[in-house]
This record gives structure tokens, sequence and C-alpha cells, in this order.
């Protein structure tokens, strides 16, 4: 009987896995790390560098004191547990002040509310509730402008918060933060009253005097009256008592949102056709842009007290957060300006050709791309703007670099430095990288061309 011999394969080989060299973790450092001589030796540098770094940093970290209340008695429980010659970081100052650096010394709240929201006897607030509240409020705030699946209707809310956060924050009468309220509700009414009678130019120009009239000249009184009628109140707090993390977000946060719009307005004011409104945005850029921020926190802090009347007393941290806010504005409208002038005019010539008129084009079409476009640079504008917040201890604000002075201060901690920097770099960190984060997403979730 004669065997068959076949020449064509009738059964599929089994899968294999590939050679290391070829995929994996080996073939990944051969790519990556050893292509060449000069990667090679780049690398092993590297590696040795890093060695010796870990090798004294680590040992500082987690060699370490949680529980003392100097840093001598620090030192004494780190010789004991590791050794006569260790050395290692002091972190029970953390443990000790950290309350201090997140709120400063803003009083926790045992109780004493203001008439209107006065506590049962004997009842209690928890321990900083009104400054936690607000934290968590402002991310509920947050949360539908940073994330587009969630409902629109919380939009609301976002427009709400700012002045109840302010209220939560410094106390006083309900009625002054809903009085500030009330002038962007007439600024709407008379932007569509009177545009609609004489023009978008005349309308934006009554939606910006009509609610400054309101603030200068009623809004007081209006307030003071609703107050004597429906008293309703938290027991005020002075902005001197503000300090620590909590300070530094307020003044970012605030002037993070408030620049963004200002900065879309000059950048639009920069490039319009009209030639006073063109040199007032254009010389307001220009001249905030070339003064130095620390300069603008001393007049609001020092210089602008002697322009006011004897009796009229502006807040020190709204003035700071005014500074911080137009300076941020004005880098603000040059990257936006940026954003704008790198549309093709196709896109410019395409909204005219749909008979759109200045306003539509720009906030359907122009804008909503530059804003895309300008995305970087705006996360780096507000990456900047949130580290600058650490000026405002030059101006005898008690920020988080301005408490570490005070903590070193005291005889039981003075000498101790790096855990101090240390702690408010790495919470620094955890924001401006968060920020970061956020940016890609956005990128990569408005990514619409390859």
């Amino acid at each position: 009987m004669t065997k068959k011999v076949s020449y064509v394969r009738t059964e599929m080989l089994p899968e294999q896995t590939p050679p290391l060299t070829a995929a994996g973790p080996i073939a990944w450092m051969k790519t990556n790390l050893f292509s060449s001589i000069s990667n090679s030796i780049l690398t092993v540098a590297a590696i040795i560098a890093l060695y010796f770094i870990l090798s004294g940093l680590l040992p500082w970290i987690f060699h370490s004191s949680w529980a003392a209340g100097s840093l001598n008695e620090c030192r004494d429980v780190i010789k004991e547990a590791y050794g006569p010659d260790a050395s290692g970081a002091c972190w029970a100052v953390i443990r000790e002040r950290y309350l201090q650096l997140a709120y400063g010394f803003y009083p926790p709240f045992p109780g004493g509310e203001m008439n209107g929201f006065a506590p049962m006897e004997g009842a209690s607030l928890p321990g900083y509730f009104r400054p936690n509240l607000t934290f968590i409020l402002m991310l509920v705030a947050l949360s539908p402008i940073l994330f587009s699946a969630l409902p629109r209707k919380m939009l609301w809310f976002s427009a709400i918060y700012p002045f109840l956060g302010f209220w939560l924050l410094w106390g006083g009468s309900v009625w002054v933060p809903v009085m500030a309220f009330m002038g962007f509700v007439l600024a709407g009414l008379a932007f569509q009253i009177i545009g609609k009678m004489f023009g978008s130019l005349f309308g934006v120009i009554a939606a910006f005097v009509v609610p400054v009239l309101w603030w200068i000249a009623l809004s007081g009184y209006a307030a003071d009256m609703m107050q004597s009628i429906v008293p309703v109140g938290l027991l005020p707090i002075e902005s001197s008592q503000f300090g620590g993390f909590m300070l530094s977000i307020i003044i970012g946060i605030t002037g993070i949102v408030v620049s963004l719009p200002i900065g879309v307005v000059l950048a639009l004011g920069r490039q319009s056709d009209m030639v006073i409104v063109k040199a007032l945005c254009v010389g307001f850029i220009e001249f905030i842009r070339g003064v130095p921020l620390i300069t603008l926190l001393f007049v609001a802090s020092v210089l602008l007290q002697y322009f006011l009347p004897a009796d009229v007393t502006f807040d020190k941290i709204l003035r700071v957060v005014i500074m911080v806010t137009i300076f941020a504005a004005a880098y603000m409208a040059e990257v936006i300006r940026g954003g704008l002038a790198a549309l093709p005019i196709g896109q410019y010539e395409a909204a005219d050709s749909l008979g759109l008129d200045y306003w539509k084009a720009t906030r359907l079409i122009t804008m909503p791309q530059a804003l895309k476009i300008s995305i970087p640079g705006i996360v780096s504008t507000f990456i900047g703007l949130f580290k600058d917040t650490t000026l405002v201890s030059v101006i005898a604000l008690m920020d988080p670099i301005g408490l570490t002075n005070n903590i070193r201060g005291d005889a039981n901690w003075n000498g101790i430095v790096w855990e101090l920097f240390g702690f408010v770099g790495f919470v620094f960190f955890v924001f401006c990288f968060s920020m970061s984060r956020y940016s890609m997403y956005l990128e990569r979730k408005l990514k619409t061309g390859h």
C-alpha cells in the first residue's frame, strides 16, 4: 500500500509567543534605552545618578517621625529608632500644624451664629464646617463646567455658587451677596431690553453701566433694608483670619474662573475694527503684561488705600483677587488671540457666507475653535496663576508659604525647613498636575481632526 505525501498544509499550527527580543520589556529596553552606544551610556549614567539620589532621599523620607512635640524630640526619636547616625524627616510638624496650613487662623466655629441661622441651645457646628462645605460645593459647581456629560441644569448652581461661597466664608448678612447677584440680573435685563431697542452695541454698554451703578449707589441700601426686614446671616469673619491653602484656593480659583471670560473679551477687543475699543484693550493688555505681579499686589495692598476716602475700607483679599484676575486676564487675552489668529481665513468667510452676524459667528464658529486650539496655553496660564498665589506672602497675607515662616518662628520648630516646603510643594503639585491631566483629557475629547 503506497503512502500518500501531502505538500500542502491541511491544518494550522498553534500560535506561539514572540521571542523576548521582539516584544515585551526586553524589546522595549532595547528600543528605548539601549538602541545605540550613546543611548546606552546615557542610560547607565542616569541609573547611577538616580540610585545616588534615591539612596539618600528615600531613607530621609521613610526614616522619619510622625509623633513628636518639637524638632529636638523628633531627632531623638529618629536616632532611637534607626541608629545614632540616622537622620530623617520630621513629619510631626505636619501632623501638628496641618490644620493651620489648611485654614490659616480661620476659626473652627463651635457655634455662636448670627440670627437667622442660630443653633439650638448647646448645639454646635462641626469643626471648619463652613470652609469644608464651601470646598465641597465648589467641586459641585465646577463639575458641570468641566464635564459635559452632567446635566446642564446644574449650571444654574454654578452661576449662584460664587455668591453663596462668599457668604459662607466671610459670613455677615445674606442679603449682601444676594444684592450683588441682582447686579448681574440687571445686566442681563439691560442687555436684552436696550439691545432690542437700540442695537447690540448699546446693549453691551448698558449691561456694563447698569450693574456698576447698582453696586455703587443702591445695593448697599437695599441689603440693609432687607436685613432689617428679614434678618438672616452668619457670624462675620475678618479677612485677616484667612490663610493657608484655603486662601490660595480662593485667590487661584477665583482668578482662573473670572480671568477667562475677561481674556476672551480683551482678545476680541484687540482684534476689533473700532479704534477706541482696540486702543483701550491694547493699552490695558500691554500695561498689565509690562508690570510685575508683585508690583500690582503692592499697589492693591498699600497704595490703593491712599486714594480712597478715610472712612472707606476695601477688603484686602478682594483687592488681591482683583489684581491677580486682571493680571491673568491680560495673559489670557494674548493666548486666546493666538488661537484666533491660528484659524484659517476660510472659517471667517464661511461664517459670513451663512449670513451670521459678528456675535453669532464668534459664539458658534470662531471662538469654539480658537479655545480648542488654545487649550495648552490656557491651562499653562491657569497653572502659573495658581502657583503665583504664593506671592501674597510678600504683602503679609498668610498663604502656606507665609505660614511656614510663622511655624518656623516657634521655638519648638525653629530650624525645620525641608519638611514644610516639601509638603507645600507636594500639595501644589497635586493641584497643578490635576489641571494638566484634565487639559490632556479635554484635548483628546475635542480632537476631531487626524
